[in-house]
């Protein structure tokens, strides 16, 4: 159980980098769709939010300890900040993509290894993970084709 509470609080780290940088980009963002881009990012940093709460209530119902300092979060992400500066659509919609395969490949892997150890608690959470992460990868690549 130990590595699978390792690989949440990795997964709890990403969400909580990523929902930092969803925010930094609702608040930069420019361009010509700018109102419709705003609010699709605030809905995205909402959704993580929420999932930050249940992931770390999660490790705690296994018995884990969640990490809970940026400090913490910044040391175990493999998600890169974003530059506090203002950016287009394009830019954050190729960074979003980005993100959130590294979270669909987070919660895939944690499912693997939950199934292996027969943590069928832990490994039906992701299953939620995966299809939201696969639709919104599949809906943002849709509009990137546009």
């Amino acid at each position: 159980m130990k590595n699978i509470e390792k690989n949440l609080n990795a997964f709890l780290s990403n969400l909580n980098v990523f929902y930092r940088k969803l925010q930094n980009y609702h608040w930069n963002i420019i361009g010509k769709d700018f109102f419709v881009i705003h609010s699709k990012i605030e809905e995205y940093y909402d959704k993580i939010n929420e999932q930050i709460d249940e992931i770390a209530e999660h490790i705690l119902m296994i018995d884990g300890q969640p990490l809970g300092t940026m400090n913490d979060y910044l040391q175990n992400t493999s998600i890169q900040e974003a530059k506090n500066e203002k950016v287009k659509d394009k830019e954050v919609f190729e960074m979003i993509i980005k993100d959130y395969c590294v979270l669909l490949e987070n919660v895939t892997n944690i499912k693997k290894e939950a199934d292996e150890q027969m943590d069928y608690l832990t490994s039906s959470l992701m299953d939620g993970y995966i299809s939201d992460y696969t639709k919104i990868l599949w809906m943002l690549k849709q509009m990137m084709h546009a």
